[in-house]
């Protein structure tokens, strides 16, 4: 009897997490198709993509993370389940719809969920009482936002990394390569074929003269 209860209960939780998956596919969906320009794919990012984006954190030193355009959480999850219990993960999200599923789908204290855009990524981290991010990651599809807002992102951004710290982005294409060789000096390359799309993936640091 006891273990069928048991097996009920598990049941039961796989059959919630896969609605849960399902709602955010939905999600991300209709928005995709409402706002095509702030996102870069239809579905969010696969476990693949998203393992091999965050390898380059170092968790156990990670204080404060920001993420630019969390959209329904996969990425958000997965930072909080390495992250210190004394860290801060900042996610900075334009879109209101993303906003509010954050704020009723994650309940934990080291999230700062804001609606904003990355431009003011100085201005966020100084309203929760932070200088300087130790990692920044960016899924927003830079090649559809204009010049100048692309270059106020990436420059404030070099500019509010803590030392040794990183930018981690994936897009879906490489134009925005050069940009990012220019503000930053170092850029490291990767790409993950299993995602929808197959993505590039850039680890950028700033040089020092």
């Amino acid at each position: 009897m006891a273990q069928t209860r048991a097996g009920n209960i598990v049941q039961n939780q796989q059959q919630t997490a896969q609605r849960s998956r399902s709602g955010d596919v939905l999600l991300f969906a209709r928005n995709f198709f409402r706002h095509p320009r702030m996102l870069g794919s239809i579905v969010p990012s696969s476990r693949f993509l998203i393992k091999q984006l965050l390898e380059p954190i170092n968790f156990n030193r990670a204080r404060v993370i920001v993420e630019y355009g969390p959209g329904v959480g996969g990425i958000t999850a997965e930072v909080l389940r390495h992250m210190r219990a004394d860290a801060t993960l900042i996610a900075i999200e334009t879109n209101p719809d993303f906003v509010r599923y954050l704020g009723d789908a994650i309940d934990d204290k080291r999230l700062r969920i804001i609606q904003g855009s990355a431009a003011q990524v100085d201005e966020i981290l100084r309203r929760f009482g932070c200088l300087r991010a130790d990692y920044i990651i960016s899924g927003i599809p830079f090649s559809t936002i204009p010049a100048p807002e692309r270059e106020q992102i990436l420059r404030k951004t070099r500019d509010v990394l803590e030392p040794g710290g990183a930018f981690l982005v994936y897009q879906f294409s490489t134009r925005v390569l050069q940009d990012l060789q220019r503000v930053f000096g170092y850029v490291g390359r990767k790409f993950q074929p299993l995602n929808v799309l197959p993505a590039h993936l850039f680890i950028c640091q700033p040089t020092t003269a």
